[in-house]
């Protein structure tokens, strides 16, 4: 079937590359306007239905009309001369709050939104006063808009509210600030937008330097790059549309994490066929370039095809967790690869047919002579001279970069704000008159088992306990919904509630003071956004637990039945697994143990483990189906691992250095948990290029030799006249 589409696609090359270009452009337009419907930005709503907090989330909804996509505005309005505010003032706020919730607010809309497809966010705003500070210096409304937080259609109704409120209270003599939930989300955008377009652009031209640097070529440095962003908007749009279509929510970072993951495995393929070809372009310069372009395809597709599927397997064991947010990562990326793997069966083979010999221009293809041996070249004449000491190396760098595991802690916080941002500002100056929880409550629900309407003595025995924990510095009022079914009880920390502190505070005091105070036949569940994440705490170290095990046994049967040995695939995991010990050690080592940060961010485990055990794999299936082919051409086993290191060594370095700058480029974002995945993750793909599959699996391989295949039995070595191996 491989050779049948790539034989197809070198055959009428421009068909599939008009029928790419329609579709990939069209799909990519559709998933860019409509993916702002099927994310989820609320992170209760991925927790199992059976978690304390994702049963709060329910009540608030059914019994209190709160609405999952209703965001969070605190404004704080204060005097321009710092004094109190008069009674003249707080009647001012009074009457603006009700003109806020009175005026209907209209999206502007842009030039990237498409009216019908693209959401239309006009609405009139909820404002209410939620509190004066102490020493009356200011007093606090709390706003909400409804839509999905990181829509930029929603951003710009946010600026229309933030100006019309500054605007009517400046007439009045008074300032504002904004902050919380939507404030936040918006000003981390505007902040963090002229960074990640630069990263991109140095990202791009990297790449483009990279390729030109390796092939001295125009079109070798840009060619690849326009597929695979064609491709890659293609792919993220195709898991839009099944989103759509089984009404399954994504992450709001799943398209970005596609988006990165795409472009390096994808820049990845289409070099490992480039090397191909031009390799077997300067062994055959008089056979004609399509006939060559269809051999390379075929041969290097296998190994494309193998390496992409144990990807898909990879990230599929993710259906098996608990915590939603990793339970749609998997599909979403495993969908991502499978267009990318058919992009790179027709797509690619057909632009190499296309191009021919032209794809190296303005370089010349010339037949491989003779001469002194290259740097690839002299990497493979040292793993099979001394392949002892090379493996003794690997595994004493890796071991010791390992070491760093030891202590590791897991950090659950959200990333905040960065500090210089408007709406950090205005929450610093919050903070010194009021607790920190105060704009975020965490809020205990009441509800009577069969149904009844309430007795007001329940919820004030709660009310009264939770005053009596420490790290609570105020508590509301019961609020009733209206049957009187249901009551809510705001209680205020003094901590940030998305602290490791105020983690530990819901999940042990808060709680266990909850469930003692609730009388018999009432129930009680504790939600915000502590209790939240504090559930995703216990979810996440469930299913690490899970998805390890499943998704190593599965990712080794799929190495065992595509390399047809069992003793390659136990090589080869032993290799990653001690390359995720390392990238893991190294991480924690960096941002732990000498950056002081409350420790990993609790997805880079999980996420590490399957990035690192399976793109780290495609280089380890490549130099593998490399080995195997040179040992079947016959000569010392050592000699083969020779060639395949030199053949392999420029295509595998290559992919690995441009694979780690696209997840690299996420190293300098201004969320701590985004920038550790960037630095890790391109730090174990740099491993797993380098270390691993250029020298430690070589290595093993010029020790155990045709024995690398057992039991299926190696080729013989065929030997010329000479008695040296058959050139090649």
């Amino acid at each position: 079937m491989i050779r049948s589409l790539t034989r197809f696609s070198t055959r009428r090359p421009w068909r599939v590359i008009i029928v790419w270009a329609v579709v990939g452009v069209f799909v990519t337009l559709m998933g860019q306007t409509l993916v702002f419907r099927v994310t989820q930005t609320d992170s209760a709503g991925f927790l199992p239905a059976e978690y304390d907090a994702a049963a709060a989330l329910r009540i608030a909804r059914e019994e209190f009309g709160e609405r999952p996509d209703a965001n969070a505005v605190t404004v704080l309005v204060a005097r321009h001369d710092g004094k109190p505010l008069r009674d003249a003032d707080e009647r001012r706020v009074r009457d603006v709050a009700r003109e806020l919730s009175a005026t209907r607010l209209k999206m502007p809309w842009t030039d990237e939104q498409i009216r019908g497809l693209s959401e239309d966010y006009s609405q009139v705003p909820r404002v209410a006063l939620l509190t004066t500070a102490p020493d009356e210096s200011f007093a606090l409304l709390g706003a909400r808009l409804r839509g999905n937080s990181t829509d930029p259609g929603l951003h710009s109704l946010y600026r229309v509210f933030h100006d019309r409120a500054q605007q009517e209270f400046g007439e009045a003599g008074l300032r504002t600030g904004f902050t919380g939930g939507l404030a936040d989300v918006v000003d981390r955008a505007d902040a963090e937008e002229t960074t990640q377009m630069v990263v991109g652009l140095l990202v791009v031209g990297l790449i483009v330097l990279i390729n030109l640097l390796v092939f001295r070529s125009v079109l070798a440095a840009f060619v690849p790059l326009f597929a695979v962003s064609v491709v890659g908007g293609a792919a993220a749009g195709t898991v839009v549309g099944a989103a759509l279509l089984t009404g399954f929510e994504l992450d709001p970072g799943t398209p970005s994490m596609i988006a990165t993951v795409l472009i390096g495995i994808g820049v990845d393929y289409f070099l490992f066929l480039l090397f191909r070809f031009r390799e077997e372009l300067r062994r055959r310069p008089e056979e004609h370039h399509r006939l060559v372009a269809a051999d390379v395809a075929g041969r290097v597709g296998t190994a494309v095809t193998s390496a992409a599927l144990t990807i898909v397997a990879a990230f599929a064991t993710l259906g098996v967790a608990t915590f939603g947010q990793f339970r749609v990562l998997g599909p979403s990326v495993a969908v991502s690869v499978l267009v990318m793997l058919v992009a790179s069966l027709t797509l690619m083979p057909a632009l190499l047919a296309v191009t021919g010999r032209k794809m190296f221009w303005p370089s010349r293809i010339r037949s491989e002579k003779a001469g002194r041996p290259g740097a690839a070249g002299r990497t493979g004449e040292l793993v099979a001279r001394r392949p002892v000491l090379v493996l003794v190396a690997s595994v004493a760098l890796l071991g010791a970069l390992a070491v760093g595991v030891a202590g590791v802690r897991m950090d659950f916080a959200t990333g905040g704000t960065p500090r210089d941002t408007a709406a950090a500002a205005t929450a610093r100056e919050i903070a010194v008159a009021l607790p920190p929880g105060v704009s975020d409550p965490t809020t205990v629900y009441v509800t009577a088992d069969d149904g009844r309407v309430l007795d007001p003595a329940g919820p004030r025995a709660v009310r009264r306990a939770l005053s009596e924990v420490a790290g609570v510095g105020k508590v509301a009022d019961p609020v009733f919904d209206a049957d009187r079914t249901a009551a809510r009880v705001d209680a205020y920390l003094t901590v940030d509630t998305q602290s490791q502190r105020a983690r530990d505070l819901v999940a042990g005091p808060v709680r266990q003071a909850v469930r003692e105070a609730t009388p018999a036949g009432l129930t009680t569940h504790v939600g915000g956004t502590a209790a939240v994440f504090a559930d995703v705490a216990t979810a996440v170290d469930r299913d690490l637990r899970t998805v390890f095990p499943v998704a190593a046994a599965l990712i080794a049967l799929i190495l065992v039945v595509l390399l047809r040995s069992l003793a390659a695939p136990v090589v080869l995991m032993l290799a990653v697994g001690l390359c995720f010990a390392a990238t893991f050690g190294a991480s924690a080592l960096v941002f732990q143990h000498i950056g002081g940060e409350a420790g990993v961010t609790f997805v880079l485990p999980l996420v590490l483990f399957l990035f690192v055990v399976a793109l780290g794999t495609d280089y380890n299936i490549l130099i593998s189906d490399r080995l195997r082919e040179e040992m079947a051409h016959g000569g010392p086993a050592r000699a083969a691992v020779a060639r395949a290191v030199r053949h392999t060594a420029p295509a595998v370095a290559t992919a690995g250095v441009v694979l780690a700058a696209s997840f690299g480029s996420l190293a300098v974002n201004a969320d701590p948990s985004t920038r550790q995945l960037g630095f890790a993750t391109a730090l174990g793909i740099l491993l797993s290029a380098f270390v691993v599959s250029l020298l430690l699996v070589p290595a093993a391989a010029a020790l155990l030799g045709r024995g690398m295949w057992w039991p299926v039995r190696g080729a013989r070595g065929r030997r010329d006249g000479s008695g040296g191996p058959q050139p090649r």
